[in-house]
């Protein structure tokens, strides 16, 4: 018997399906071995050895994984091919005491036959170098937050966290509510012409100036009410005369594959998934599902990713596809080579892609949920476009001029129109541009002005950041990897550092501004953005076996450790003020006071710890427009527990206790009338015992 170990039940249920009957799939259920919770778990004097233990949840699992492997004449680790991956391998060689001459390593990119059958063809060692950048990272971000977070406690509250990431991460949401918070509008003010053809029934179109005597109005060129009206003035009486006509084709070139930066970005534009949920989601696809008589099938390629490069068979499936479904002028003159400009690309050898690009969504939506569908359906519409032909707009610039007899100012109005000539990659993936159609002109034609209108308008602050954005920023500045990006917004929300706005955009909590400005004032190494993109580099370097790991950690750690030090000596306690309110405790009568803990604000008594009356601000919870089903009179509101926990409840609380833990999407279960619910696993009916 061979023994197969892997990290996934799931993966494990598909690989299963490919081997032959000598072959025994097993699952660890992720790492074996880790850092304890409760201690540092780093030798930082005997070079940051890290003491690994078997938490007591995975013995069982391990013990399974044991006896099977009394059994077996070889191993093989087929664990994911990326850093994490490849330590996921080297703890099971360590917690099960294998040697490493007797075990075998295999990589592959897709959960498919072929891909596992040449894959077993091809094992090759343990790449040690993946290890140690893996540990590094681990021990990194250990020592951070075993070190800094106990700071946090002692200078702000208890219960604080700092991260090497998280904290980078919030640095640039905070930076940007600041801009946001420091924006002064400046107005300014637009002339838009109404033009239409003489004695034509054609449509009037929008024309807007751009130019004065021969020189261009910029933006914000004209900055007041009384400007414009002087223009609107001297345009009196004018006549409107086409000056110039320019008229081309442009090619529109489709987007490259999805990397797991930019998958996160569409999925949550397009389908407004989060990120985490975004990657449960892929993994489940690559891991397996279940089609029917075919069994356990990995839809996409391997969704931890940076590369953009596609298989030279894949590209041949794909134009086969394009071929027999749309016919060969949706196929580019040459297979399109897409490059990556993301610094350090490296993690996996593929994009995302699907399996099988013959395998049509609507063919296989039987068989998933709802989720599953709409992130198949993106990425197999986003690879199938990637090979098709460019579009073809049919673009027209019309320069109309503006003068008057009686004045010696002459005006240019501009207006754009465009329209799809040949569709392209649009036909499968984001074909709905708008089109801007013109009534066909000819040079020196005059045209008769309906209106002309003068708008006034303001600049915009910068925008919140939306995950979307986020993300493209993490990645833009180098900070973390493609694994990273979604625990690094989970856990700035877990820890009720940011929270989001009507417009699903994070923007910093109180406590947020005040954990990112004490490390900002007193340890700006922890949150600077290119002191964290230098040491990403350095982890790329020791995957690639160019550095070592323990001097990266020797060289941060040391001066971090001295100034931590000195910190805890200079550094006062920063304790929010108490906020006065009109409010009266109804425990004792003093007044009720506005405190901010790490859950955010809250009412509380002045005479604390006297007096222990606490109350959630009515202005921190938010309706969800969703009537109660128990009492039918209140309101689902959302609320937080003391401990910052989110649930939803009837806002006629004590009167009616309705409450969930999981959040009610408004609409009701068919069976029977409860509630349903958005929960991990998708959305299922709020009653327990409804099927």
């Amino acid at each position: 018997m061979k023994l197969v170990i892997v990290e996934s039940p799931t993966k494990a249920k598909t690989i299963q399906h490919f081997l032959p009957a000598d072959f025994v799939v097993k699952s660890s259920y992720g790492h074996v071995r880790d850092l304890p919770k409760r201690e540092l778990g780093v030798e930082v004097q005997n070079n940051f050895q890290p003491k690994y233990v078997v938490p007591l949840t995975v013995r069982k699992r391990l013990a399974e994984i044991k006896g099977a492997l009394a059994k077996a004449k070889s191993v093989i680790l087929a664990t994911d091919e990326d850093r994490e991956g490849e330590a996921i391998a080297w703890h099971l060689v360590q917690a099960l005491k294998l040697k490493t001459d007797t075990i075998q390593r295999i990589v592959f990119h897709e959960i498919t036959k072929s891909a596992i059958d040449d894959a077993l063809k091809n094992p090759r060692d343990l790449d040690m170098n993946l290890v140690n950048a893996q540990q590094a990272r681990r021990i990194l971000d250990r020592l951070v937050g075993y070190e800094l977070s106990p700071f946090l406690w002692r200078k702000v509250a208890k219960g604080l966290s700092a991260g090497r990431v998280q904290s980078a991460a919030m640095r640039l949401i905070v930076e940007r509510e600041r801009e946001i918070q420091n924006f002064k509008p400046d107005e300014y003010w637009t002339i838009i012409a109404l033009l239409l053809k003489i004695k034509n029934n054609s449509e009037p179109f929008e024309t807007i100036l751009t130019q004065k005597n021969g020189k261009a109005i910029p933006k914000l060129g004209v900055k007041s009410q009384e400007e414009a009206q002087n223009i609107i003035a001297d345009l009196t009486a004018a006549q409107y005369k086409v000056s110039e006509l320019l008229q081309k084709d442009v090619q529109r070139h489709p987007a490259p594959p999805f990397t797991t930066s930019s998958l996160q970005q569409e999925a949550v534009k397009k389908l407004r998934f989060s990120a985490k949920q975004t990657m449960q989601i892929a993994q489940q696809l690559y891991e397996g599902i279940t089609l029917n008589s075919e069994g356990s099938i990995g839809l996409i390629t391997y969704m931890r990713t940076d590369s953009l490069n596609l298989a030279q068979q894949a590209v041949s499936e794909i134009h086969n596809f394009i071929l027999q479904k749309f016919g060969d002028q949706y196929l580019p003159p040459a297979a399109r080579v897409y490059k990556t400009k993301t610094k350090g690309a490296q993690e996996a050898h593929e994009a995302i892609r699907p399996t099988d690009i013959n395998r049509q969504p609507d063919e296989i939506k039987q068989y998933l949920n709802s989720y599953q569908y709409k992130l198949y359906n993106l990425i197999w519409q986003r690879t199938l476009a990637c090979q098709m032909a460019s579009a073809v707009l049919s673009t027209t610039t019309v320069d109309v001029e503006a003068k008057k007899l009686s004045s010696d100012n002459a005006y240019l109005f501009r207006a754009n129109g465009s329209q799809i000539k040949f569709g392209g990659f649009l036909k499968i993936y984001n074909g709905k541009i708008q089109e801007t159609i013109l009534p066909p002109l000819t040079k020196n034609e005059m045209l008769e002005l309906k209106k002309l209108d003068p708008l006034q308008h303001f600049t915009q602050p910068p925008a919140r950041y939306s995950e979307a954005t986020l993300i493209k920023a993490l990645e833009d500045n180098g900070i973390g990897r493609p694994s990273t990006y979604a625990p690094i917004i989970s856990t700035i929300q877990g820890r009720n550092y940011t929270q989001k706005d009507k417009e699903r955009k994070f923007f910093p909590t109180d406590i947020g501004f005040v954990v990112n400005d004490l490390l900002v004032e007193h340890f700006p190494e922890i949150v600077d953005l290119k002191f964290t993109a230098r040491m990403e580099d350095d982890l790329d370097k020791i995957a690639q076996g160019q550095m070592e790991w323990t001097p990266v950690i020797r060289e941060f750690y040391d001066p971090f450790k001295i100034h931590l030090n000195q910190k805890y000596q200079e550094v006062a306690k920063q304790k929010p003020q108490p906020e006065a309110t009109d409010k009266t405790c109804p425990k004792c009568g003093h007044p009720v006071v506005i405190r901010t803990s790490r859950f955010g604000k809250f009412y509380a008594c002045s005479q604390f710890p006297k007096c222990r009356f606490t109350e959630s601000l009515e202005n921190k919870t938010a309706p969800l427009n969703i009537s109660c089903p128990k009492c039918r009179e209140g309101q689902i509101l959302t609320k937080r527990t003391r401990r910052g926990k989110i649930f939803y409840a009837c806002n006629r609380y004590p009167e009616c206790d309705f409450a969930l833990w999981d959040k009610p999407t408004g609409e009701k279960c068919a069976k029977c009338g409860a509630l349903i619910a958005e929960t991990k696993k998708g959305t299922v009916c709020s009653n327990k015992d409804c099927a």
